[in-house]
């Protein structure tokens, strides 16, 4: 009697071979986020309307700022892995190839500016 989970017996199935890492990592990073968002929005609700100087008092503690990054940061890497599978599904050849790398450039380049703005402001 072989003692296996079934998320064991199904890595490696599929077309790709992939597809059970990327519906987890889905699954952890959705979870994730779903804990942080929350809080975010608690903290950007609190600094809409507010002045400048209040903006960046809010953003300059190391919790709203690291949590921010947190958001920032797996936000983006939740969005490049869900449209690379939405892509994926979708296009072939060529244009697939293009737009893997265009969504992925997308989520690294809104990461980088938003997290060098928020080391702007911690700092």
């Amino acid at each position: 009697m072989r003692f296996i989970t079934a998320r064991k017996r199904a890595e490696g199935m599929g077309a790709a071979h992939h597809g059970t890492d990327r519906h987890w990592y889905m699954i952890v990073s959705a979870v994730g986020l779903a804990v942080l968002i929350p809080i975010f929005v608690y903290i950007v609700g609190n600094a809409i309307g507010e002045g400048r100087e209040r903006v960046l008092e809010i953003f300059s503690h190391p919790f709203n700022a690291i949590l921010s990054g947190l958001v920032l940061f797996f936000g983006m890497r939740h969005f490049a892995e869900g449209s690379t599978m939405m892509i994926e599904d979708y296009w072939q050849g060529v244009p697939r190839r293009l737009l893997v790398i265009c969504a992925q450039s997308f989520a690294y380049g809104v990461s980088a500016i938003g997290l060098f703005a928020l080391a702007k402001i911690a700092l």
